[in-house]
């Protein structure tokens, strides 16, 4: 999609103003407790199915009060909803097969150059120097909570996953972050967006009803808490996506991977210390210097 036909519909992508920039920290928060739940759960396929839900159910209410999207914007939602398959595929494959504080790490932090990169080509979103640093820092810093795992044991099917995750969340990313442009009403995508994604749930739940009846009604419960407090994350992160540069808005929104480090520290016993430190020291300076550009 070229900067020519988002020009069309007059769609004007500054730097990030002080709301914005504290509504992707927020929606980073968030993002990191949603992770938290599904990486605790006692069947993940199933919890990413309530997560699924949790993302439609909200939006099916909420369907009454926002229009029809426009026809140009429906292939954007459909390549999405493939995307999110591949990515929620992925990151399950990954939890099976490392911790939380290696998986998570790894898919959230090579996102956001993966990001920045093709915008900067394509949408022509040019940043200044300090924002690009920003940038990097952020992602040595997530990168850094990687590499002492990676040579704690046979890891790379973990590694190889967690890679895959990070490619999908930047193609959906791309997808969605044009798409929301192109919408009149930004609420428009994010409700037809967490709609489609109901082609998901039936996937994962309709070969798996003895699975999903063997659910405690608590389970149930923190998988669809889990998908609300991700859909309002990736809400508010579309939503500052068509108001500020893509790769900005991806970097800062992957400071959740400092969150995650936390908790997997503190509610999973995971360790070590020191590199979570030096990882969450990096991503700060990251943060200030986005603030700064």
């Amino acid at each position: 999609m070229s900067g020519l036909v988002l020009s069309q519909h007059h769609v004007t992508v500054g730097f990030m103003t002080p709301d914005i920039f504290m509504m992707v920290l927020f929606a980073g928060l968030m993002h990191a407790l949603w992770n938290a739940l599904v990486k605790g759960a006692s069947d993940r396929t199933i919890t990413f199915g309530l997560v699924s839900a949790g993302h439609t159910i909200p939006a099916i209410i909420m369907l009454p009060f926002v229009p029809l999207p426009d026809p140009e914007l429906l292939p954007y939602i459909a390549v999405s909803t493939v995307i999110h398959w591949g990515y929620y595929y992925f990151l399950n494959t990954g939890y099976r097969f490392g911790d939380l504080s290696l998986v998570y790490p790894v898919a959230r932090g090579v996102a956001p150059l993966l990001v920045a990169l093709p915008a900067f080509i394509w949408l022509d979103e040019s940043l200044p120097a300090v924002a690009w640093a920003g940038m990097i820092c952020i992602s040595a810093g997530i990168l850094v909570l990687a590499i002492r795992r990676a040579g704690k044991g046979p890891q790379v099917p973990a590694l190889v996953m967690a890679l895959l995750t990070g490619g999908t969340i930047a193609l959906y990313s791309l997808v969605d972050g044009v798409g929301i442009r192109l919408a009149e009403q930004a609420l428009t995508y994010i409700i037809w967006l967490f709609i489609a994604e109901g082609f998901v749930i039936l996937y994962i739940f309709l070969p798996r009803m003895k699975r999903l009846r063997a659910q405690t009604g608590r389970q149930v419960m923190i998988g669809l808490a889990g998908g609300i407090l991700s859909a309002l994350a990736y809400a508010l992160a579309l939503y500052a996506k068509s108001k500020a540069p893509l790769g900005m808005v991806s970097a800062l929104r992957e400071t959740s991977v400092v969150f995650a480090a936390m908790i997997g520290l503190i509610c999973f016993g995971e360790r070590p210390v020191r590199p979570r430190l030096i990882a969450a020291a990096m991503v700060a300076i990251g943060i200030v210097m986005l603030a700064l550009a």
